[in-house]
């Protein structure tokens, strides 16, 4: 798989790399041979030094803060790979969503992918290649009017934000592809469930059952697992790829019923 993916010796920034399809993302492209660094605000216990810089990215700082470390420890970089993502907002609908917490999913969604491009991209145009994935969500398309409004707001701005970006770079050797995932059965969605349910007044298989609904069930029967939005990841990263940009790869189980 290594032969065919050739991803030995790549370069590559994965944020929120600690958790759920970061984490995976991490250890696939470390056991394709890539050299990794990644982000996140508390580095885990059991993750190397040199394969973490601790940051904020919902901040500018913290954005600098790896982007330099990219500089520093990678000596440039070949493929950029934007996982950060998720909602602490309330259940309630949009009356419940007041500009803070508007604020706090644009933040954490939107911001962070477009600050590191700045700072990165560049120097990728300059080498004349490079790979930007963004990871965005079939709420873009599918939101969640109880509790994700919000989230799945930011989620589309990046969509959009991504496909102008791919026409504007792919043409100076840089691909930018999308991967909008479902549900993912990670501690985050698990995360979302718990909320969701204690908001709804039932418990976790309520909670299960109010997102399923909401999503119009999932056709394969299951969320995805956190490897296979990996796989994904991988693939769309490497060279077998390279004719792929400006697009948008859905990994839903069936979720969104129309092509």
């Amino acid at each position: 798989m290594a032969d065919f993916l050739n991803l030995t010796d790549k370069r590559v920034l994965i944020t929120s790399g600690t958790r759920g399809a970061g984490a995976a993302t991490v250890a696939l492209f470390q056991e394709q041979g890539a050299r990794v660094l990644t982000t996140a605000r508390t580095k885990p216990e059991a993750m190397a030094e040199d394969l973490f810089v601790a940051a904020d990215l919902t901040t500018e700082a913290g954005c600098q803060t790896v982007a330099d470390a990219v500089g520093q420890r990678l000596g440039g970089l070949d493929v950029l790979i934007n996982v950060l993502g998720g909602s602490s907002a309330p259940a309630g609908g949009f009356a419940a969503l007041n500009d803070a917490e508007w604020r706090r999913e644009f933040d954490l969604n939107l911001f962070p992918a477009i600050r590191l491009d700045r700072a990165l991209i560049p120097a990728m145009i300059a080498q004349g290649s490079g790979v930007v994935i963004h990871v965005t969500s079939i709420q873009n398309r599918l939101p969640l009017p109880e509790a994700t409004t919000a989230y799945a707001a930011a989620k589309a701005a990046l969509s959009t934000y991504s496909k102008s970006l791919s026409k504007e770079v792919s043409p100076k050797g840089v691909r930018v592809v999308r991967v909008s995932p479902g549900w993912i059965a990670s501690k985050d969605s698990n995360e979302l469930v718990e909320r969701v349910a204690h908001e709804a007044g039932t418990d976790y298989a309520g909670g299960v059952q109010i997102i399923m609904d909401s999503l119009g069930g999932i056709p394969l029967g299951r969320p995805a697992e956190p490897e296979e939005v990996a796989n994904l990841i991988a693939f769309l990263a490497s060279d077998r790829a390279a004719a792929i940009t400006g697009a948008e790869y859905v990994v839903d189980g069936g979720t969104i019923p129309t092509a």
